[in-house]
């Protein structure tokens, strides 16, 4: 007999329950990253992941005969309805086994939730909030997932899911440029030349982790307001400003994390990190006793860089920003000797200026996530 179960998130066991499905699901395939415990577990803690504070969220569990064989979440983002005006949810953590009754007992599950609220639409795979990758994995399985800031799932998911009726909403394209062919094109040198000769925008290099700490605030301030026009925006509250940078600040290194400056003012970012996606396999969600010290060093051995995190002021784009970037950031990276492998991850197909960066960069598309849409 297959039952739905909504989670008690003050329940520890079904909150376990819920975070440890994934293991199960992926249990046979190398190419999962697990996340971290501690964020995943904060996700359902409603007292301490900022989303909770403005929006409501609920998640369920699909039980087959006392086992679980499947996960969602059915979620209203209020400031993202009240920005867009629209009544839409939004569902996310979806993880079945190849099991199309189980999948679709889930999803009904969100669309009553849906309706119960007066929502008339469900989009997703979407989060909470802009660290959870986007969309649904629908090429590139073949490859190991990027961290967990890229989502990975089954092949066989894709026909669960357009199986309930949903649609093409955005596809999210991933490339990578093998080192052979990552070089700063002419073309985006020569611009980036002429802007820092213009001397209106300047590359701001930090010299250690410290510097880059205490420029936080700002960079804080320049996300939330560079993405203002595209697809998933929806204004962030203060805490979840500092609930993401505090994340991204915790992994970064200060030399792979560039700025644009006008004056005293962040306009433009451009956000890279080592990829330590064999560690956290390794680590298996676990950060104590082992598993911090083996990211550590996996951030000097791996061979993989992943961009991700690029954005420009609305009022600053078309004026080289996005060339100014690339040709830092390239330098950096010949500079470095260690990487042979250079990935950007979860580039719009709406941002077409960014998708012809790509071809200029030798990128090959090689990885699609795709959120889907459905009307009620």
């Amino acid at each position: 007999m297959l039952i739905i179960e909504k989670v008690n998130t003050e329940n520890k066991r079904q909150v376990k329950r819920f975070v440890e499905l994934p293991f199960q699901i992926y249990k046979k395939c190398p190419q999962w990253v697990p996340p971290l415990n501690i964020d995943a577990y904060n996700q359902l803690n409603r007292k301490k992941h900022p989303f909770h504070e403005h929006s409501d969220v609920d998640f369920f569990l699909a039980v087959r005969d006392g086992r679980d064989v499947g996960r969602i979440a059915a979620i209203e983002n209020k400031p993202f309805n009240q920005y867009h005006r629209e009544q839409t949810a939004d569902f996310y953590f979806f993880e079945c086994e190849d099991d199309l009754e189980a999948a679709t007992a889930l999803f009904n599950a969100v669309f009553e939730w849906s309706k119960a609220r007066g929502l008339d639409q469900v989009v997703g795979p979407k989060g909470l909030g802009p660290l959870d990758g986007y969309g649904l994995q629908t090429m590139g399985q073949a490859h190991r997932q990027t961290m967990t800031m890229l989502t990975y799932n089954h092949a066989y998911y894709q026909a669960l899911v357009e199986a309930q009726g949903f649609v093409k909403e955005v596809d999210f394209v991933s490339c990578y440029l093998p080192a052979e062919q990552f070089k700063i094109p002419e073309r985006v040198e020569k611009i980036a030349e002429r802007v820092m000769q213009r001397g209106n925008l300047r590359v701001k290099n930090f010299v250690n982790k410290k510097e880059l700490l205490s420029w936080a605030s700002r960079i804080g301030k320049a996300y939330n307001q560079a993405f203002v026009h595209n697809w998933e925006y929806y204004p962030l509250t203060p805490r979840e400003i500092n609930f993401v940078v505090e994340n991204i600040m915790t992994v970064a290194d200060h030399r792979l994390i560039k700025v644009i400056t006008h004056n005293e003012d962040i306009v433009g970012f451009l956000f890279a990190f080592h990829d330590v996606s064999a560690a956290l396999q390794r680590a298996k969600g676990k950060l104590f006793p082992f598993g911090l010290i083996d990211l550590l060093l996996e951030m000097r051995r791996t061979q993989t860089v992943s961009v991700n995190g690029m954005g420009i002021l609305p009022e600053f784009q078309g004026h080289g920003g996005n060339a100014l970037l690339y040709y830092a950031m390239g330098k950096t990276l010949l500079e470095f000797q260690q990487f042979k492998h250079v990935e950007m991850t979860q580039v719009a197909e709406t941002t077409e200026q960014m998708r012809a960066d790509l071809k200029n960069l030798n990128g090959v598309e090689y990885k699609n996530n795709r959120v889907y849409r459905k009307a009620l």
